[in-house]
């Protein structure tokens, strides 16, 4: 009887080990800064692809939309969907433009982005997740829901080879919806 509960137990504790899950790569920690500059304000971003919320340039000019440093704003961190302050405020003024400002009723996309470290089904539910985020963020400022179209894209446009370029992979693109 030993045997018997032994054989059918054994092929169900090898599947299990063998199902554990995706494992996340290491990740390096970045440095982190001791000391915040501050904030500049210009008309438009100098390298708005700095930011981890990437407002489409459409959008930019229509609402004359304004951010703080930018070329320094921070992107999402390794697996997290967690918006900065700076995302935050960015986010703002997308909100006041989308809801009292000239694209009041219009549209968006938010597209969710990763890096292209882990599997791809995990970074596509990561950048999911980043669109959520940003989705959640602006419905809560007052942009209806039925306004805020979340996708993802995952790693499949991702470019980085090292930590600099996967830090621009990690973002939320901000689109006019047509």
């Amino acid at each position: 009887m030993k045997k018997v509960a032994l054989v059918l137990v054994a092929p169900l504790l090898v599947l299990t080990a063998a199902c554990g899950g995706d494992k996340k790569p290491a990740e390096t920690p970045a440095a982190q800064p001791t000391a915040e500059a501050p904030p500049s304000v210009t008309s438009a971003p100098a390298n708005k692809e700095q930011m981890a919320v990437n407002v489409d340039d459409a959008i930019l000019k229509a609402c004359n939309l304004k951010f703080s440093n930018p070329e320094e704003a921070p992107k999402f961190d390794f697996d997290s969907e967690q918006l900065s302050d700076q995302e935050k405020a960015v986010l703002e003024q997308v909100a006041k433009c989308l809801t009292t400002g000239p694209l009041k009723g219009r549209a968006v996309d938010l597209v969710g982005r990763a890096d292209p470290r882990g599997e791809t089904e995990y970074n596509m539910t990561l950048g999911a997740k980043r669109a959520r985020a940003a989705h959640t963020f602006l419905a809560g400022l007052g942009v209806a829901n039925d306004k805020l179209f979340d996708t993802s894209r995952g790693e499949l446009d991702a470019t980085g080879t090292d930590e600099a370029g996967w830090r621009n992979d990690r973002r939320v693109d901000i689109k006019l919806r047509n």
